[in-house]
């Protein structure tokens, strides 16, 4: 029997500790084997993305990402999650496409600031006021439990706004904003670097969570070429992320610049080693991360 697992149901039953503990119990499993597919009609996107973890089963997720959707009250990004089983291949759940992909953003951002970002980080700066920097609060106080929040947004009324709702602060200059959070969280559609590398501190970590085209980039390469850079995953970020792509062909950095994936979690080599370095995590995505996240939302809704 198919389930069909829905936000309203789901998400009181889900947690940010558990989840990251599953998908770092995912990256013990046999690697998984990852297939994407990208169609592009101007900046519209179509995206399709498979997985398959031998142990844990496969999971096909189709997303579309038109950014002006906003205009017309409508998501940006949206879709379907399949998720079948690892011995049979038998169709185990529909899970709502918002809620894995909430979930798996978050959880994929918050599992690298578990591991690099300082233990005593406190003052955390969301670049972006949309959607995933609302979540982002959620996963980051639950964690960095004295958290305070700012928020800088490319159209300053849309940021206040955003942190009239959230109870936080908003910011207008992001320069200054940068220099003084421990933690940078940029979660936009850019094309052009937001974040320069001349006004990062030591011991601050960057999240990165926006850029999933080959043309789009949130930090200069001066900020990649002074941290230590870690991915989620290799195969879902060198080739395929403006992020990584555009400093490797700009000669700023080599692919060995890239210190460690998630696969390399249980070598140890996934950390912060000073409290000076600078950390970046590049969040890709990927549907291995899909699939790990929405067996978890299983699991969970089997369990409630």
């Amino acid at each position: 029997m198919t389930i069909e697992i829905v936000p309203p149901q789901a998400e009181s039953i889900l947690n940010w500790h558990t989840l990251t503990e599953a998908l770092e119990a995912g990256h013990r499993l046999p690697r998984a084997e990852v297939a994407d597919s990208f169609l592009y009609r101007g900046p519209d996107t179509l995206l399709n993305r498979a997985a398959w973890i031998d142990g844990l089963g496969q999971l096909v997720k189709c997303a579309t990402i038109f950014p002006g959707n906003g205009a017309h009250g409508l998501a940006s990004v949206n879709g379907a999650v399949t998720l079948y089983a690892d011995q049979t291949g038998v169709l185990q759940a529909l899970v709502d496409f918002h809620l894995v992909t909430k979930w798996k953003t978050a959880g994929d951002s918050l599992l690298a600031a578990k591991k690099l970002a300082r233990k005593d980080s406190r003052k955390i700066l969301l670049v972006g006021a949309g959607t995933v920097a609302g979540t982002m609060i959620e996963a980051y106080s639950s964690v960095f439990t004295d958290a305070e929040f700012t928020v800088w947004g490319r159209n300053p009324v849309s940021a206040q706004a955003f942190a009239d709702a959230h109870g936080i602060t908003a910011v207008t200059d992001l320069e200054t904003a940068v220099r003084g959070a421990d933690i940078i969280c940029t979660a936009t559609m850019s094309k052009e670097p937001l974040v320069m590398g001349d006004w990062l501190q030591p011991g601050q970590h960057l999240d990165l969570i926006g850029a999933y085209r080959p043309d789009m980039r949130e930090v200069d390469d001066a900020a990649i070429k002074r941290a230590r850079l870690f991915v989620d995953a290799r195969a879902t970020t060198v080739h395929h992320i403006g992020e990584v792509m555009m400093p490797i062909a700009s000669g700023a950095i080599t692919e060995g610049h890239i210190v460690a994936d998630y696969y390399d979690l249980a070598k140890g080599t996934f950390a912060r080693r000073s409290d000076d370095e600078i950390t970046i995590a590049k969040n890709g995505g990927g549907a291995h991360l899909d699939l790990m996240t929405a067996t978890y939302i299983l699991q969970a809704w089997r369990a409630r």
